[in-house]
Parts: C-alpha cells; sequence; structure tokens
C-alpha cells in the first residue's frame, strides 16, 4: 500500500459495560473507524461505548456471526478490517501486530493465534483448547491450511473480506471464514497474540450448553464448505 491504509474495526458487544470501555482506549491509533454492535445487551455498553466516540450500531437479534454482519453493513470502504471482541480477553495493542502482514502485501487475512501467544493461566479453557485442536486439524484435513486457533482477533483486506460472503449468525463465524478463505486461495498468516481472562462471564464456554451448541456449530460449518464456490463463479 503506497498511502497509510484506512483501518476499521468491528467489535461484537454483549453486555460488555465493564469492559468495553478498557477495550477502546487500548485501540491503536492506526484505527480511523471503530464500529461497535451492541447485540442485544441489557447494560450500559452502548452509552459507555459512545462516550469514548465509537459508533454504536444495533442488532438486537443476539448472535455473534449476525453482529459482525452488522457491523459489516456500516464499514466505510476501509482498506482492512480488524475483528475485536469486546470482553477485553484481547490486547487491542497487538493490532499493530495483526495488521502487519496485510499492509506489507505478504497477506490477505490474518488470525491471532492465542496457541501461538502468551495466555494468562485460566484465560483459553480447556474445551475451548480441545475445540481449537480439533477444528483446526480437521480444516487442515479436508482444505489443506494449516491454522493453530479459531481466534476471534483477526484482520482482512476488505477487499477479501467481501469475496467469503459470510452467512454465519452465530458460534460458526471464525470456521466459516477461515474455510472460505482456505477453499478461495486467499493468502493468510497468523501471528501471535496474548490472552488474558475477560471480564465477565463468557456466552459460549462458560456454560456446557454453550460449549456443546458452539462445537457442534463450528463442526458442521468446517463441513458444510468442504464444496463451497461464490457466488460470483457461478454460472
Amino acid at each position: 500500500m503506497d498511502s497509510p491504509p484506512a483501518i476499521a474495526v468491528v467489535i461484537p458487544a454483549c453486555d460488555e459495560e465493564e469492559a468495553i470501555g478498557k477495550v477502546l482506549q487500548d485501540i491503536p491509533d492506526i484505527a480511523q473507524q471503530i464500529i461497535v454492535v451492541d447485540n442485544g445487551s441489557a447494560d450500559r455498553t452502548a452509552e459507555v461505548a459512545r462516550c469514548l466516540g465509537a459508533c454504536v450500531v444495533v442488532e438486537p437479534c443476539r448472535g455473534y456471526g449476525r453482529a459482525c454482519l452488522t457491523g459489516m453493513a456500516h464499514l466505510d470502504g476501509p482498506d482492512i478490517v480488524v475483528f475485536l471482541d469486546g470482553d477485553y480477553s484481547d490486547y487491542p495493542e497487538d493490532m499493530l501486530a495483526i495488521v502487519r502482514p496485510i499492509i506489507a502485501d505478504d497477506a490477505d487475512m490474518v488470525i491471532g493465534s492465542r496457541v501461538l501467544g502468551q495466555r494468562e493461566k485460566g484465560a483459553l479453557l480447556p474445551q475451548a483448547r480441545f475445540g481449537n485442536g480439533l477444528a483446526t486439524f480437521l480444516i487442515r484435513l479436508l482444505f489443506g491450511v494449516t491454522f493453530t486457533d479459531l481466534g476471534p482477533f483477526r484482520a482482512l483486506r476488505y477487499d477479501a473480506l467481501m469475496r467469503l460472503e459470510m452467512q454465519d449468525r452465530n458460534f460458526g463465524w471464525t470456521a466459516e471464514m477461515q474455510v472460505k478463505a482456505a477453499r478461495l486461495g486467499l493468502r493468510t498468516a497468523e501471528v501471535p497474540v496474548r490472552y488474558r481472562r475477560r471480564i465477565g462471564s463468557s456466552k459460549i464456554t462458560g456454560t456446557l450448553s454453550g460449549t456443546l451448541r458452539a462445537g457442534y456449530k463450528i463442526l458442521w460449518t468446517i463441513f458444510r464448505y468442504v464444496r463451497w464456490r461464490p457466488t460470483q463463479s457461478r454460472g
């Protein structure tokens, strides 16, 4: 890129009143657009985000993928899109490392790998580690692309993101993105990111039912897209 890229950040958030301010304050100055998607919060998440200058959009129907799609619909034509959780488990400062391979034109999509990075004890729960290991093994087996993590902290070229034609409304979002990137032959990379225990309880791995539903959806998503082709290439 000949000039500094326009970088937008999409942050899905549900009941993250205590965390969202910390997340926003730690985002590097490289981000020109910050979109917080209030995904059915019952607390002051939206109010805190607005007070800190974020663009807040409301998606009342809960679902991680649904919130990401709503945030994407409000993007203002950036060069790079970063997805970041609103629970302060990731270190927003690591965004610089995540976008660097894209700015250098070495990658179209970069995953922030919690597996490769430093993790606070208890941050990545055993069920999450097992699920990540199984999912990334299947992606390598079925698609021939190696990942170590399905971590939500990631960045993509905007044009590459649009080519993925994302659809998932909940737990399969990250897996869908990675298998579609593999099917399209996008240049992918991973960089180590730090990870800490989130503020508040997890909506997914914090409960047995959430873990099972997320695990099923991720596996279903991986197998679903084995024969996927983008619509623009269909006759």
